[in-house]
Order: C-alpha cells, then sequence, then structure tokens
C-alpha cells in the first residue's frame, strides 16, 4: 500500500523545487483561522502578487497542526492562532521575504506595534539549514534591526513554543544549524520551563456553510468562516480534549445495520436532529449509504437526494441551536461530499479514508484519494479518516495484522493519512480526525483491544503516523458487542442472549466510558441523552474541565 499511495501522489506533484522552506503562520484578529488560510492559498499561487514569479514557483508539502496559543511579550491582546508548514520553492530567500510581506497587506494586516496584534504573520523560520542575516555587521548575533531585514533561522525561534510545537509535527527531528539541537529537543527544552496561564491547545476548526455573503481574492478560491472550532490539549502522556464531543449518528437510509428505515425521511431525519441537539449532540452525522455487509447499492445521485434535504432541512430550521448545529456528512464519494457541503454540511466522514471500498488498494484507489482530497482541501472542511479494509461484505482475513492489530491499524491508516496530509495539494494537517474503526475489518478481540488501548494509537511516540491526531471512537450497537453478549459466563451460570442492535445500549456505554478514558474527543452514538450522561460522568471521573 506504501508504494501504491506513495507513486500516485509523486505522480501528481511536478515540482522540480530546489529548496525547503519552514514558514510560521499566525492570526489574531478578525477570522483567525480563515486569515490563515487565505495566505496559505496565496503562498501556493505566488504569480497573483508577484507577476516575475512563476505560477508554481511554490508548493506546500506539509503543514502542522493548528494550535491557540496565548500573546507573547505583549499580552493584553487577543489569543493568537499559530501553526507552520514546510514549502519547496526555487524563490531565493529575499524574493520570498517580499511575497510573504506582500500576502500580509493582502489579507489584511496593516502596521502595528510590535509584537501586537495582527491579521495575519507570516515568518521564513527555517531555509534550508542555511544561516541568513541581511542586517549591517555591527548588528548581527543581536535582536536589533530586525525591521525589513532576513535573519533564518530566526532569531527567536529556541525560545517560542508556538513556533516550536508547529516545527515538531513536521520536521522533529531537523538539527537548528546555529544551536546545533533537534527541533524535538528544544521544544521539550521550552516545556519543562513553561510556566504559562493558558497553556497551548490543538485545534480543529469548523468551516461554515453553505456560503454566506464574504469578501473573497480574486485569482484564488473562496474561503469559508471559520469561526468555531474543537480544542485538544497538548499532552506527552493521554492527549485529552478540552470537551469530549457527541456525534450524533443519523442514517437516512432505508437498510442500515442499527436503524435502517427509521429516520429516512426528511421529517424523521429531522426530528432526530433536533432531539439529538438538544439532548447535547455536539454534531449530527448523516448518511445516506449504509456500509453494513450486503447492502444494496446505491448510486451517487441517489446517495445526494437521501442527505443533501436532511442539511437543508436542517439549515432551515426556526430553531437556531437547530439551524446552526455542525454537520458532518458519512460518505467515500467526492460528489456527494461536495453537494453535502455546499448544502451546509462541515465536515467529512469517510469509512474508506479517501481510498474507497476496493480492498487490496488498486490505481483507482489512488486516483479516488487525489479526487476526494482536492474536495476537501478546496472546501476547507475537517475529515473524518476511519480505518477500515474496504467493503465489509468482502471476504477478508479479519486476523492477520502485521505486529498485532494496534500496529496494523496505526501502520494501514497511517499511510493514508500521510498520503492525505503531504505532497502538493494534501489537506492541511489540522483539518484531520482518525478513528481506527472499531466494527470494522476487525474480530471480537481485536475490537477490544482497540478500545482498551484507543491512546496508543495517537500517542507521541517516535515513528507513530497517527501522532497526535485528535481521535473520534464509533462503538455504538456494532455487532461485536452483540458476539460479547452472547457469550456465557465463564462459570456457565448465565448462558448469554441475542441482542438485537437497538438493545446494545448499555454495552454501548461500557466502550463510551472506556473512550472518554483513553482520551477520545469525539464519541460518535445513536442514543444522544444516555451517552451524554455516560460522557458527563466518565468526564468528571476521569478529570476533565
Amino acid at each position: 500500500m506504501t508504494s501504491l499511495l506513495a507513486s500516485v501522489i509523486r505522480n501528481d506533484s511536478s515540482s522540480t523545487a530546489k529548496h525547503s522552506v519552514a514558514i510560521a503562520l499566525g492570526s489574531n484578529l478578525g477570522d483567525r483561522f480563515a486569515n490563515i488560510e487565505t495566505a496559505l492559498r496565496l503562498i501556493e499561487q505566488p504569480n497573483l502578487l508577484l507577476a516575475s514569479v512563476a505560477a508554481d514557483a511554490i508548493s506546500v508539502v506539509d503543514t502542522s497542526f493548528m494550535y491557540e496559543t496565548a500573546p507573547m511579550y505583549v499580552t493584553d491582546q487577543p489569543r493568537f492562532a499559530n501553526c507552520a508548514c514546510l514549502i519547496e520553492t526555487d524563490i531565493q530567500p529575499r524574493i520570498l521575504l517580499t511575497l510573504l510581506k506582500r500576502i500580509e497587506t493582502t489579507v489584511g494586516r496593516v502596521p502595528s506595534i510590535q509584537n501586537g496584534p495582527r491579521v495575519v504573520d507570516l515568518d521564513i523560520i527555517l531555509y534550508d539549514n542555511e544561516i541568513i542575516d541581511t542586517r549591517a555587521e555591527g548588528l548581527r548575533g543581536t535582536l536589533d534591526g530586525l525591521a525589513d531585514e532576513l535573519v533564518v533561522p530566526h532569531p527567536r525561534l529556541a525560545e517560542r513554543e508556538f513556533v516550536l510545537r508547529p516545527l515538531a509535527d513536521m520536521i522533529p527531528e531537523f538539527v537548528h544549524p546555529v544551536h546545533k539541537k533537534s527541533i524535538h529537543t528544544l521544544l521539550d527544552n521550552i516545556i519543562r520551563q513553561s510556566t504559562g496561564d493558558f497553556p497551548m491547545l490543538k485545534v480543529t476548526p469548523f468551516a461554515d456553510y453553505p456560503i454566506a455573503e464574504t469578501l473573497q481574492l480574486s485569482g484564488i478560491h473562496w474561503v469559508p468562516s471559520m469561526g468555531r472550532y474543537w480544542s485538544t490539549h497538548c499532552s506527552n502522556d493521554i492527549q485529552r480534549p478540552t470537551k469530549v464531543k457527541l456525534m450524533a449518528t443519523l442514517n437516512a437510509t432505508p437498510d442500515s445495520f442499527s436503524d435502517g428505515s427509521v429516520n429516512n425521511t426528511v421529517s424523521t431525519a429531522l426530528a432526530y436532529s433536533t432531539i439529538s441537539i438538544r439532548a447535547g449532540a455536539d454534531i449530527i452525522d448523516i448518511g445516506g449509504y449504509s456500509t453494513r455487509p450486503g447492502a444494496a447499492f446505491v448510486s451517487a445521485e441517489d446517495e445526494c437526494q437521501r442527505v443533501v434535504p436532511v442539511i437543508q432541512a436542517i439549515r432551515s430550521h426556526e430553531d437556531q441551536d437547530v439551524s446552526s448545529a455542525l454537520i458532518s456528512i458519512d460518505t467515500f464519494r467526492w460528489e456527494v461530499a461536495e453537494a453535502a457541503v455546499l448544502a451546509g454540511a462541515n465536515c467529512i466522514n469517510d469509512v474508506y479514508s479517501f481510498t474507497g471500498p476496493e480492498y487490496p488498494l488498486t490505481q483507482t484507489s489512488g486516483k479516488h484519494l487525489l479526487k476526494i482530497r482536492e474536495v476537501a482541501r478546496r472546501l476547507a472542511v475537517p475529515v473524518i479518516l476511519m480505518h477500515s479494509r474496504g467493503d465489509a461484505g468482502s471476504n477478508k482475513d479479519y486476523s492477520h495484522y502485521k505486529g498485532g492489530v494496534l500496529e496494523g491499524v496505526r501502520v494501514e491508516l497511517g499511510e493514508k493519512v500521510e498520503a492525505i496530509i503531504k505532497g502538493k495539494g494534501g489537506v492541511r494537517r489540522w483539518f484531520v480526525i482518525v478513528d481506527p474503526g472499531i466494527g470494522f475489518s476487525k474480530t471480537v478481540e481485536a475490537n477490544c483491544a482497540l478500545l482498551r488501548e484507543a491512546s496508543s494509537m495517537t500517542a507521541n511516540t517516535p515513528m507513530n503516523p497517527l501522532a497526535g491526531y485528535p481521535q473520534l471512537i464509533g462503538s455504538s450497537r456494532k455487532s461485536f458487542l452483540g458476539a460479547i453478549l452472547e457469550r456465557p459466563d465463564v462459570d456457565g451460570t448465565y448462558k448469554g442472549r441475542k441482542t438485537e442492535p437497538k438493545e446494545r445500549g448499555w454495552a454501548t456505554a461500557a466502550t463510551v466510558a472506556c473512550a472518554v478514558q483513553q482520551g477520545a474527543s469525539v464519541v460518535r452514538v445513536h442514543d444522544v441523552q444516555e451517552m451524554r450522561d455516560v460522557v458527563a460522568v466518565a468526564s468528571a471521573i476521569w478529570s476533565y474541565p
């Protein structure tokens, strides 16, 4: 799979760049996340602001997570959104600096006090491993005379956690050419000394759809507003969200395993959405194509006809809490994803992680990835990427995971995530939420192992491709719970019982409590009110705010 995905991404990129450059981005005025996305799109089209530069002179090939940080130096100002990107370019440093300054002005930055509030701030942090200082000889080695000059590496890099964390997401082992220490080591030094009242938070911004009237820049695709976001604590231990989110499961289908034909009309779907939101759901996940084994084929057109009217009904609801609710579209098809988002969805939830239902992967899988990746990137929405091994009805050996199920899922899902976020045209890292795929392509014992050790899936351990990602757990009413409930007690006093999916609420509650303990950011459930109680108590036990 690695070689296939790598070849597809490589063939899609025509970069002949000579230099690798790290750029830090920040914003604390206006729509912070939209400002940063706008700046990135201008970086990717440098000819719009510098006529002498070719349109393909810069490729953004990697991005960090997005962070919310307390202001530094001048503390009486709003909190910042901070991130970083890696670009490949043949543009020389001074010309690149000129481009970045023009982008700042175009996005809306105006002169302010040093280290004061700004609509957007772009800094060249690293340029290959070069040491550059354009100041007069007498000023070099100081922090004076930085205005309109270029000093690389950035002279205050080693004291700024809000720069080091994003760099560590992408290039942790890069050795600083002046300090002769890795980015990871420099970050560890800062963390040990940190006494800040407001720790850095990792954030997932949500775009607002359908698009409202907004000011757009000529030459780049419109950027949606991004006023809402979820946040997660930065930690080397179990990564915990500031609040565990509840995703309500709405199957607008006649044949889903648990609730097919229950919510497959606009009126019943709207009723379920309204009840769920009032019961505490943070997002409604709408699907129009069942993933259960043996489910009937549904065309993309029919799938759209099932989900789009439901989304439109939610968005036009008279109750503002309902009409403004976050919505995700549960689909693996780019056509459905695009139609749903433009109708008002805010997120794409894909059980195949952009590669479609074929398994093992084929060239068609790679082309499918590129197309839905392009849609997600253009729409600037979060994507939930789940581990599975293709269509649930296919005959697969669920027991064969190289290195065990935990390592197997990390590797298989990690390879897809890397292909989705890296290279020209990649989705921004901060938009990705991962899902280990409970109940998909796993044995009962493997599902239990994934739940029991869920925090290890995204642990900050060396060579873990899923390190740091927010995690969704979707175990509600799954068949593996039914299999467990059928088992007799060890001593034989209880013979077990067969259950229908809707009878597995208590079993689901056990898995939700486990997910909270393991640091899941989101739990996907059918029974929102009951699972809201489970999340509340489990969060209190495990010391959530």
